[in-house]
């Protein structure tokens, strides 16, 4: 087993994998960012190395100093996380060319399903089902004739990258060109590959995914579904497990597409194989692969009653996975909240500034991922995620009521969040009956913000209060009288 971990990332997901490697009695490396000096997983860790700037270019996305970083500290093993490198092949192999362990797949592996048009040829070559469309097309004429061939609506999307970036939804014929034109150059910017897909686009479908879970022995199940249709920018929100959609054939027919599609890239560690699914007519179709821990992971820790990290470490370790696939079922019912700082009244923009007031809720089978507190500094640098809200029923209606408790109970102040936002969705009938769409919340969701209540007013001063309270606190334990309480070193305060 590995005696030190560096984890390549930040907030909560890096506190997150360090909580993994304590309890396995690994000590644990984290790196920061000259903004994030201050940060919850810079103190949390056993040792911290600054690597520079704000800029994740020159920090969190700098190859080099996190390899030094690791080198430094005699770190054996880096764990990526999610989001920044945890999917750039490179970065695995520089990591295996210092001699170091690698968290994660094999560089092979990521560079295989990295690439959107790469692994839907090599998924139609392995039998999955793929979304009917075109990968290796370049100009707009030819773009336009396969919209033709496959049908309007049809989705363009960078063929480099993930995450709603690079993607425009196009209607008709004479939207192709403006389409084409914005998708290349924000692919550019984004992956630094302009090249682009289109496929046919189903605006009806709900977003279900597959953890898939593998060692370095030939050993590979998958851990059920999270249904993910909640989506804002094509970026989940909120993440559930089992689906409220799927049959118990369906569900073993998706589960064994996802094995067979994380097989034919060799593929080991923790990834989730994402599916499109379209039920009124049953149908489903490999939308992409992502080669790395999902944000969502708890939600499936919670059913099947799996540390999903702590395997990753393990397996990464060369220990085999001694589960098969007869061993797992879903146990219960699991629903995560992503909690934004952005203002969903204002187009989900970023919301920044210090938070005055930061409590999180608490309670059985409540679960709160996060990697602020009170008094941290939310910036424009990095993603505005403050924490994820996890939580576990004996059933779906259970779960739904134990979030919106939860919810209630989650404190912020300082900035805009999106909670009541969430609030707002999960009582919505459609939620309720597991009918959201991806594109829900943007064509059917009518949501406004209501005016603050009494209550929150008054929690908002008393947060502003406590911060006067501590300045003044501070100020008084300068005193320079020598009989001042704050000095005196018996007396009433014994």
């Amino acid at each position: 087993m590995f005696k030190k971990i560096l984890i390549a990332n930040r907030g909560e997901i890096a506190i997150r994998i360090m909580r993994a490697c304590k309890e396995l009695g690994i000590r644990t490396v984290a790196v920061y960012s000259e903004a994030d000096k201050n940060s919850l997983h810079a103190q949390f860790a056993d040792e911290a190395i600054l690597l520079g700037a704000a800029a994740p270019k020159e920090s969190y996305l700098n190859i080099d100093k996190i390899i030094a970083a690791a080198k430094q500290t005699d770190a054996d093993a880096i764990h990526p996380g999610y989001g920044f490198l945890s999917e750039n092949a490179s970065f695995a192999t520089a990591v295996d060319s210092a001699k170091l362990a690698f968290i994660g797949p094999s560089a092979d592996s990521i560079r295989a399903m990295g690439d959107k048009a790469e692994s839907k040829i090599s998924m139609k070559k392995a039998g999955v089902p793929t979304v009917p469309g075109f990968e290796e097309i370049e100009s707009e004429n030819d773009f336009k004739k396969a919209a033709k061939e496959i049908g309007y609506p049809v989705l363009v999307k960078a063929a480099a990258g993930g995450g709603g970036k690079g993607m425009r939804i196009v209607n008709a014929e004479n939207e192709m060109k403006e389409s084409l034109e914005a998708a290349r150059h924000e692919a550019l910017n984004a992956f630094g590959d302009d090249r682009l897909l289109i496929e046919k686009y189903l605006p009806n479908a709900h977003h279900i995914e597959f953890q898939v879970f593998g060692d370095k022995h030939g050993n590979l199940v998958h851990l059920f579904e999270r249904e993910c249709s909640v989506q804002r920018r094509h970026q989940k929100i909120i993440e559930e497990t089992p689906s409220p959609l799927l049959s118990p054939e369906l569900r073993e027919q998706m589960g064994r597409a996802a094995v067979t599609a994380a097989k034919a890239v060799g593929y080991h560690n923790a990834g989730t194989v994402e599916f499109v699914f379209d039920p009124s007519l049953s149908t489903f179709y490999f939308l992409e692969m992502n080669t790395r821990l999902q944000v969502e992971h708890p939600v499936t820790e919670f059913v099947v009653g799996l540390d999903l990290v702590q395997w990753q470490i393990r397996v990464a370790a060369g220990e085999k996975f001694p589960f098969p696939q007869k061993d797992f079922s879903q146990r219960g019912h699991a629903i995560e909240c992503r909690v934004y700082a952005e203002d969903p009244a204002n187009g989900f923009l970023p919301s920044t500034g210090k938070l005055l007031q930061f409590i999180e809720p608490r309670g059985p089978n409540i679960r709160v991922d996060s990697g602020f507190a009170a008094g941290s500094e939310v910036t424009h640098f990095y993603d505005p995620l403050l924490a994820k809200l996890i939580v576990y029923g004996e059933n779906r209606e259970a779960a739904i009521q134990r979030m919106q408790a939860a919810l209630r109970e989650f404190v912020v102040h300082g900035v805009t969040t999106n909670i009541d936002f969430m609030q707002a969705v999960l009582s919505h009938p459609d939620f309720q009956n597991g009918e959201v769409t991806t594109r829900w919340v943007e064509t059917k969701f009518n949501w406004k913000p209501t005016e603050p209540s009494f209550e929150t007013l008054i929690a908002a001063a008393l947060a502003d209060q406590t911060i006067a309270n501590r300045k003044t606190q501070n100020a008084n334990s300068n005193e320079p009288d020598p009989y001042s309480p704050w000095k005196v070193a018996s007396g009433f305060r014994n």
